[in-house]
């Protein structure tokens, strides 16, 4: 609500000018329950081991649990969130075993280049208008996006621990700005997930321990993303074609019913990646790898590891057609790589 703050309410103008789909406020200096709610949380992730190799998760777990643990100076946190609803259910293409399924959020560009450019023009806006200092985030900072989402009354962490929006069902990224300027919070957004289950039984590796709690080492986006060795080959079956994240939790979300289709253009999905044939993709040398990924969130892990992911979807295809393709990865520089070929292949030959 905007209440009587106009300087809440010119920001709230601007930012829905340049793209800002939701916005929310809080106080940077958080309540001790909010606070502690937060470090407890994440301190229980990182004891438990659920962040798997993600070690920047523990080494700057103080400055991530409260907004002026990182910069003392903030007084306020405007949360903001851009709709990247698809057009259509991105568990559709899972049973076509010859292509790669890519989750939605990086089929178009890279959503960190987007929103970070706004979140600048909105800065500079505010630092001319109002002289104030600030600070932007998304995804690049200790910042727990998530928590401040649901405190600035954008949404509620859905048992899938993602922001759940009555207006954008679990498609919404999230920015921040920690400032300086004195602005009226808004309300919390109370949970709304009820008794539903929906997101934790969807998911192909059962990463969801219990509600609101996310066992990232069984975690299909960590495995494909964020892990860097061998993927264990208990959940390799379970992957099928999926090459680059998994949006299973986020589609199976029964308030997607009031989800949107996003108006940001960039988010929508290259023509390449919206159904890309695994024999080609397993074929891409580095040179290539970044040639046809510059732009997208997905050449931020490199060739071998996307090729690892397209290794273990070919394994799960059943095309026997595939073998002549993974030959020459089964002498590649690359130890992951060499090692799923070999799985891959005797997946294939055995089929």
């Amino acid at each position: 609500m905007v209440g009587h703050d106009p300087v809440k309410a010119a920001i709230i103008s601007e930012a829905k000018a340049l793209g800002f789909d939701d916005i929310g406020f809080l106080s940077a200096a958080l309540s001790q329950e909010d606070a502690q709610s937060i470090s407890q949380d994440l301190q229980s992730f990182v004891d438990d081991g659920r962040h798997g190799t993600m070690d920047w998760m523990e080494t700057r777990l103080h400055q991530r649990s409260h907004p002026q643990a990182l910069w003392p100076d903030a007084r306020s946190v405007i949360a903001l969130g851009v709709n990247y609803g698809p057009n259509h259910d991105p568990r559709e293409t899972l049973h076509e075993k010859q292509i790669g399924n890519i989750s939605v959020y990086a089929r178009g560009k890279d959503y960190h280049d987007i929103i970070k450019k706004k979140l600048k023009a909105l800065g500079r806006w505010m630092a001319q208008n109002y002289r104030c200092e600030l600070k932007v985030f998304v995804d690049t900072a200790p910042v727990p996006e998530k928590p401040l989402a649901q405190l600035a009354g954008l949404g509620w962490q859905g048992k899938h621990t993602n922001v759940v929006s009555n207006k954008f069902g679990s498609w919404l990224f999230l920015g921040a700005i920690y400032t300086t300027l004195d602005l009226e919070p808004d309300q919390p957004h109370r949970n709304q997930c009820g008794s539903c289950n929906a997101c934790m039984t969807a998911c192909p590796t059962n990463a969801f321990p219990e509600p609101y709690k996310l066992d990232a080492r069984r975690c299909i986006s960590y495995l494909t993303i964020e892990f860097k060795g061998l993927i264990p080959e208990e959940f390799r079956p379970l992957m099928g074609n999926r090459i680059y994240g998994c949006d299973d939790c986020l589609a199976a979300c029964p308030w997607n019913k009031f989800a949107k289709i996003s108006s940001e253009s960039q988010f929508y999905a290259r023509a390449e990646l919206g159904s890309p044939p695994l024999r080609d993709l397993v074929k891409l040398d580095d040179a290539a790898f970044r040639e046809v990924f510059s732009g997208s969130p997905i050449k931020r892990i490199g060739r071998d590891r996307f090729v690892r992911n397209v290794l273990i979807a070919i394994g799960n295809s059943g095309d026997r057609s595939l073998l002549q393709d993974i030959k020459p990865l089964l002498k590649d520089t690359n130890d992951v790589i060499r090692e799923t070929a070999k799985w891959a292949d005797m997946k294939l030959a055995s089929s």
